[in-house]
């Protein structure tokens, strides 16, 4: 058996309708199906998934494990541009729900919390070829989101440097 990649995510939440809007706001997700006071279903907009997250509620009572217990720690969304991140900043910072940023090497960061407390990430991966010694180091370096639009924007020019589709 191969698995190909991981198809969807499913998360407790404890307002469906709070959680539905959020990740309509944050992430411009769509609701795909919904059953009544249970679950909904959304899809990201460029996705191709049945849905891309799945949204349980368990009512406003439920508690949440601590930071740090067993489990899920987050989730990552890859966006298609650089210049994405930028303006996934303002939207969670209006959202209230912008918690940090990151450079990673091989991959550029956002970290936020949804309403339940639900944390997840936000990041652009670096073309391929441009991963160099951290195709195998991990780092955890402060994010300079401006110095890696100009490096990595459409306005960069082109070859290596320069906007890079997601897959490429």
């Amino acid at each position: 058996m191969t698995v190909a990649r991981l198809n969807h995510a499913v998360l407790y939440v404890r307002d469906l309708d709070r959680s539905v809007e959020f990740y309509r706001q944050a992430f411009g997700f769509t609701e795909v199906t919904r059953m009544p006071g249970i679950a909904a279903f959304l899809r990201a907009a460029g996705g191709d998934n049945h849905h891309d997250l799945g949204l349980f509620t368990v009512g406003a009572q439920a508690p949440s494990p601590p930071r740090g217990s067993t489990g899920l720690y987050h989730l990552a969304w890859q966006v298609e541009h650089i210049e994405d991140l930028r303006d996934m900043a303002v939207e969670l910072t209006n959202l209230n729900a912008l918690t940090g940023a990151s450079d990673h090497g091989a991959t550029k960061s956002l970290y936020g919390k949804d309403p339940d407390g639900n944390e997840f990430e936000v990041m652009w991966l670096l073309p391929r070829e441009a991963w160099g010694r951290f195709e195998e180091d991990a780092v955890v370096l402060p994010l300079d989101l401006d110095r890696e639009i100009r490096t990595w924007g459409a306005g960069a020019g082109s070859g290596s440097a320069g906007r890079s589709e997601v897959g490429s």
